[in-house]
């Protein structure tokens, strides 16, 4: 390059200030110290954006001498295109139709699904669907049809909409039929003018990723073009005639004309520039051979990122939410914190809190060193002498403590955001930038090196200046015909090219990113990801923006835009408080309790079922909007407990096989209920009883409730599975384990027309080996239903009620993040997997290295996790796990097999938990779990265990099916994790009806007097669910009793309430009330007051017995719910009644109803209880000699008073 051409000018366009410099490459290239930075300029971001833009670059302009002539390039780094997205900005967004191409599939998850409503509620079109599409071999699922598209057409065209998206089925490897393309040119024959966007050229693999992203890039595609006019205006204003580039988000550039058709590309731009500019001016941009972290640090936040030897940020994971919307295009990984130049300093319980709140912009105005009355960290660092803003002076009253504890507090913060986002345990330069940089320590942890560039504060626009161009390459190839090394060689050379067309010096391409990842499942394939990046050959670029020259002339294009129109108001659903929410339970017209699932039941459960797929079965998400979908439209899914099964009942099973690489295109299908139609037919059933899911882990756990929705099949779904976790292969579930060759006859289906059935095997890993073979000539994925089974096989063999569990681990996860307390989400599921004997917290720490390989289709590898020292203020309510320190190893084939420790100085190697038992890695920053897919560098983490179930420990060929043995790890000898603990039922479950343990403790006044009168009580008559006259019998019966206040509970008539002589209220805890802690059922606490008083329960009549056997309502068995726990829990209190009594009512106790029961503390297990009771309660419980029949029958004076028998 000539130095009349050495000039570039990079702009980048914030909310607050926009900044400009001008580099001159030819000083740069000679070693000037400078980097060649002639001159810069930061002004205020006007309403009219390329104002401030001009006026900026004519600063630098006129600032630094420059001759026009001699700059090469303008290159902007620009919030407006993100900025209407998220502000929901309506006049500058467009409603776009989309039209997607698929014979058989993406029909269950519609265009939209996800998006926030008030966003939909602005952009949402037309939305029609055609035959196309292509399987994950390249083969065509279907060929397009004209007339489908010309009939589509006039379907857009009544719509009178000005933007269509065309998404394909596995379009970004559609390189022979070029589907999309087609439909494109007949669409703009058909409708000419329209903006059409093709999904292939926005983004990679991930279908609905991909579609949201092109919708996105469709909607601003006119905005867009007027803004890249405004800034060509704005060039020739300046009288420049240099190409003008805009940013894109992985630090390379777009010209003009490109930014203007795929504006979507440089939506996140912003940091990337930051970092770009950072290693820049730092000297380590290009061509080294280690990494560099940046740390921005701006007025309320510091964002850091790692710069990567190729000079390009790190990226984050596949997919990433914008504006609400999840995409899978390109985004900067960025790890943020609370910590910028207006961040607060105070003193919280002795300790010196720096952030996360902020004075933000007003820094001027509120910190102490411009006359304030705010302590801010900019405040800290003109005392520490790191920056001369405003009047020291004003910081005389600052304790040199306070500083240095506030300094310290800093450092912490840094350190901690360094060590999350490094790539490496080496240590790594640390460059800092952005006006808060003086902010930053002089050394970090695991930094070599700490460096302050010059021009630190305009580094974004430093980055945009030297961005280069890109070519990149996502693609499926096929290794039947070539080597996976030619296949990578082959998605090279397309880079390269690629990166030439978008105007690269062919001698200056390196490869940026280069990857080559077998598919799970799928015989031959493998997906290629290379990016190729060079400098911009200016040469090619004379004006670029010609062919919109006659927009120029456009009156209305120099209009200034009206007022902001913001999205319409649309309803959405209050958010649930997940303390208060209760399931709904209804009672079928046979007497059987039935879980009627809403959409928050279905969240709970997605984010339940991915925990305890321990790593695998493979996200739920889709799973989730497709059953959302199913309730809007008015189906309904049910579950039930095994006990309402009849004797006799047919119940069909099964869930999905195949890659996950094809459900990520195909989305969600019916592919489970074609196979089950199909066994059906080949079996000659006509209907069935109930469905029940092959695994409760991953996307499967979710699989019955498609199936026996009342869109399909209607059939109650079971609240249980066959393995109670996820695992790789069909075959390993607890009915192959104790009653095998029951998989056959079953059948699998395509979704697409192709369908296999499968007779008989000599054993069940052949019918998995066999069907898996199919599957892979099938497209990969395939739904599946076993040989139908029985109640019988359901009781003694299945893992029950695990649907219960998952729903109760994802309400823990609301809840935590709920009320702000991710740090103990990992003890709250611990509590609800049954306590510390069942579960526990086995390590914590930060993925520091995970391993990945393919083997036989499935996913091998390790996870590493090193211990770091966590200062989470919700320390002190987390529990001790298993092991502390040094690291822990996590081998995995697609689920997780063991969990390994070694101490930190390699003395010690043990292995603290095993399959079959659960091992799940938590995500501490969302709480969530992490799938094999998932893990990744830097995340810090949770790692969980809960005890399997004894259905896969009772028999030694369980432990030789599930356990490590299984995995090909002979020499680990399974050891359970703890003592199980089955869940409970929701369906049968009436302590979920529960108060938030705040709540009561508020309380803790009245619970103190109800505990005193309470304690020496052994039995209180109770009674459940709201008070209807029509109930049955029985609520008629206790209406007639007349319930007379104790002398003792005067002190409490204030807490009664008027309807209270019309109830008799739960008692809990009668005896651990004593001690504070009361949980309550749910219409048994106002907001204001306990509703319950001792009493004395006198009977008008001697019909007890008689109504209670006869009494229709809630008839369901209790006997296997009996088990001796806490005292805290309903449902176990019912548990020890009808088994103490079962025998006293002289009926068949599994028609009890739940409505009514009498308490007792006869508790086996008395470990909760005070030492030294235990014997005195035993005596009462042996004094009691209570006969319910034979009591109610007697005189009314003779009867037994329940406090004199207390007492």
């Amino acid at each position: 390059m000539t130095l009349s051409k050495a000039v570039r000018i990079g702009v980048d366009v914030g909310g607050t200030n926009t900044d400009a410099v001008a580099i001159d490459v030819a000083l740069a290239a000679q070693g000037d110290a400078q980097r060649g930075v002639i001159a810069f300029k930061k002004t205020p971001t006007t309403p009219d954006a390329t104002a401030g833009i001009e006026t900026a670059v004519r600063a630098v302009i006129e600032s630094g001498s420059i001759v026009p002539q001699r700059i090469a390039s303008i290159t902007v780094g620009t919030t407006h295109f993100i900025n209407a997205v998220v502000e929901r900005d309506a006049r500058r967004l467009q409603k776009v139709g989309v039209l997607r191409l698929s014979r058989s599939f993406l029909r269950e998850v519609p265009p939209f699904s996800d998006f926030p409503p008030d966003l939909a509620a602005i952009i949402k079109g037309y939305c029609g669907i055609i035959d196309g599409g292509l399987h994950i071999d390249g083969s065509q699922e279907a060929p397009i049809k004209e007339a489908q598209v010309v009939a589509e057409c006039e379907k857009i065209k009544a719509e009178n909409l000005k933007a269509v998206v065309i998404a394909g089925v596995f379009s970004p490897i559609d390189e022979v039929f070029k589907q999309e393309s087609r439909v494109k040119d007949i669409i703009l024959r058909e409708i000419p003018g329209i903006d059409v966007v093709c999904s292939h050229e926005v983004a990679n693999i991930g279908f609905l990723e991909r579609e949201n992203a092109s919708i996105l890039n469709a909607a601003i595609l006119q905005y867009a073009r007027k803004t890249m006019r405004r800034f060509n205006q704005a060039k020739k204003k300046l009288n420049l005639t240099c190409p003008l580039f805009i940013t894109q988000n992985d630090g390379t550039t777009l010209d003009a004309t490109a930014a203007a058709r795929i504006p979507i590309k440089t939506f996140a731009s912003g940091a990337t520039n930051s970092m770009r500019g950072a290693a820049y001016l730092a000297g380590i941009d290009a061509g080294g051979n280690s990494s560099a972290i940046v740390v921005d640090i701006g007025g309320t936040t510091a964002d850091i990122g790692v710069i990567l030897p190729s000079g390009l940020p790190r990226q984050a994971s596949a997919y990433v939410t914008v504006a609400g919307v999840r995409v899978n295009y390109s985004m900067p990984h960025l790890h943020s914190v609370g910590l910028g130049g207006g961040s607060l300093v105070r003193s919280v319980d002795g300790k010196v809190k720096v952030g996360p709140e902020s004075v933000g912009h007003y820094l001027v105005e509120e910190a102490l060193v411009f006359g304030g009355n705010t302590c801010t960290a900019s405040d800290i660092a003109v005392s520490l002498g790191r920056a001369g803003m405003g009047d020291k002076s004003r910081l005389s009253g600052l304790e040199p403590e306070f500083v240095q504890s506030a300094k310290a507090c800093i450092k912490t913060l840094l350190d901690g955001a360094v060590d999350v986002i490094k790539t490496s345990a080496d240590p790594l330069p640390v460059l800092l930038v952005g006006g808060g940089a003086v902010l930053a320590p002089e050394d970090i942890s695991g930094a070599s090196k700490v460096i302050l560039p010059p021009f630190h504060d305009v580094a974004n626009a430093i980055g945009a200046a030297i961005s280069r161009v890109s070519g990149d390459v996502d693609i499926v190839q096929s290794t039947a015909h070539q080597t996976e090394s030619q296949a990578l060689e082959r998605a090279k050379t397309m880079a390269v090219e690629r990166a030439i067309q978008a105007g690269a010096i062919p001698e200056s391409i390196t490869m940026a990113n280069v990857e080559s990842i077998p598919l799970q499942y799928v015989s031959h394939q493998v997906r290629t990801i290379v990016k190729a990046v060079g400098d911009v050959d200016f040469r090619g670029y004379v004006s670029e923006l010609e062919l919109d020259a006659a927009d120029d002339d456009d009156e209305a294009s120099d209009e200034p835009e009206g007022r902001k129109n913001r999205a319409v108001k649309t309803t959405e659903d209050i958010p649930v408080d997940p303390f208060t929410y209760t399931p709904t339970i209804k009672v079928s017209d046979e007497g059987v309790p039935e879980w009627m699932l809403n959409e928050t039941d279905l969240a709970w459960l997605a984010d339940g079922c991915y925990v305890l797929g321990c790593a695998g079965g493979g996200t739920p998400a889709p799973s989730f909007i497709q059953l959302r979908d199913i309730l809007r439209k008015g189906h309904t899914i049910r579950i039930v407990d095994q006990s309402s099964l009849k004797d006799d009942a047919l119940i069909y099973w099964g869930g999905h096989m195949g890659s996950p690489a094809v459900s990520v295109e195909r989305l969600q299908s019916t592919e489970t209920v074609e196979a089950f139609n199909v066994l059906m037919e080949y079996l000659g059933h006509k209907s069935i009883d109930a469905v029940m899911g092959l695994e409760i882990g991953g996307a499967n756990g979710m699989e019955p409730m498609l199936v026996g929705s009342s869109r399909f099949f209607n059939a109650p779904v079971i609240d249980g599975d066959w393995m109670g976790r996820a695992y790789p292969t069909y075959w390993q579930t607890t009915l192959a384990v104790h009653k095998p060759l029951e998989l056959v006859p079953c059948a699998i289906d395509s979704g697409d027309g192709k369908s296999i059935i499968m007779t008989r095997a000599p054993d069940d890993e052949i019918v998995d080996r066999a069907l898996r073979a199919s599957c892979s000539e099938m497209g990969s994925r395939v739904g599946m239903a076993a040989k139908p089974t029985t109640t019988e096989n359901v009781r003694r063999y299945g893992v029950l009620n695990t649907c219960s569990l998952a729903w109760r681990i994802g309400r823990c996860i609301a809840r935590s993040v709920y009320s702000n307390q991710l740090s103990t989400v990992a003890e709250s599921i611990v509590e609800e997997a049954g306590g510390l004997k069942s579960a526990r917290v086995l390590f914590r720490g930060k993925i520091v290295e995970v391993e990945r390989r393919l083997y036989k289709g499935h996913s091998h590898g390790a996870l590493r996790i090193e211990a770091f020292d966590d200062q989470d203020d919700g320390e002190s309510e987390r529990m001790t796990p298993v092991v502390s320190g040094g690291t822990l190893r996590i081998p995995f084939k697609n689920e997780n097999i063991f969990a390994e420790h070694t101490t930190a100085d390699g003395s010690e190697t043990k292995i603290i938990a095993s399959v079959p038992d659960l091992i799940a890695v938590l995500d501490n920053g969302s709480g969530k779990a992490l799938g094999v897919p998932e893990f990744k560098y830097g995340y810090r983490v949770t790692v969980l265990g809960i005890t399997c179930s004894p259905q896969w420990t009772r028999t030694a060929s369980g432990i030789e099916i599930g356990g490590p043995k299984a995995f090909g790890y002979d020499d680990v000898v399974y050891k359970p994790l703890g003592e199980y603990v089955e869940p409970l039922a929701c369906a049968n479950d009436q302590d979920l009806h529960t108060y938030p343990r705040s709540e009561v403790q508020e309380k803790s006044q009245q619970v103190a007097m109800m505990g005193e009168m309470f304690t020496e009580a052994i039995g209180v008559i109770s009674w459940l669910g709201p008070a209807r006259d029509d109930d049955s019998n029985l609520v008629m019966y206790l209406m007639r009793f007349d319930i007379t206040p104790e002398p003792d509970s005067r002190e409490l008539e204030a807490l009664l309430s008027l309807f209270y002589w019309r109830r008799v209220w739960i008692i809990q805890e009668l005896y651990l009330a004593k001690s504070y802690v009361i949980w309550c059922g749910h219409e048994s606490i106002s907001d204001t007051k306990f509703e319950r008083s001792p009493a004395n329960l006198n009977c008008h009549n001697d019909t007890f017995s008689n109504d209670f056997s006869q009494s229709p309502a809630n008839q369901h068995s209790m006997g296997r719910l009996f088990r001796s726990i806490e005292i805290n829990s309903l449902h176990r209190w019912i548990s020890v009644y009808y088994k103490r009594f079962k025998e006293s009512f002289k009926v068949d106790y599994s028609k009890i109803p739940r409505d009514v029961f009498l308490e007792l503390l006869c508790q086996r297990d008395l470990s909760t209880w005070r030492r030294g009771e235990e014997n005195r309660w035993l005596q009462l419980a042996e004094r009691m000699k209570l006969d319910i029949d034979e009591d109610l029958r007697r005189p009314k004076s003779e009867r037994v008073n329940i406090r004199d028998v207390g007492g």
